[in-house]
């Protein structure tokens, strides 16, 4: 399935809610994801993606906020997609 052009459109122009939809629609499988990452792909430029993991309590989110001041303090643009994947086994 195809993907709206004008909704890549929207996304490279920063529009937020267009980039909540395409991560939603990444994330749920939608049909039109993978072309619309393929049409996204062209235009990442030298992105990076770092990783930040660690126990509760070690400093994650300390160093994800300084991590970002640090690199907006250089007029760089930033994302940051987190999520906790904690499952607790005491829970039904």
């Amino acid at each position: 399935m195809k993907a709206d052009p004008a909704f890549v459109k929207k996304i490279l122009a920063g529009d937020r809610g267009s980039v909540a939809r395409a991560i939603t629609l990444v994330e749920n499988e939608h049909p039109t994801s993978a072309d619309l990452l393929t049409m996204l792909y062209p235009s990442t430029g030298r992105a990076y993606r770092v990783g930040i993991t660690g126990p509760p309590g070690a400093g994650k989110s300390t160093i994800t906020n300084k991590l970002a001041r640090h690199l907006r303090s250089q007029g760089k643009k930033i994302g940051i997609i987190s999520f906790d994947s904690f499952v607790r086994s005491d829970v039904a």
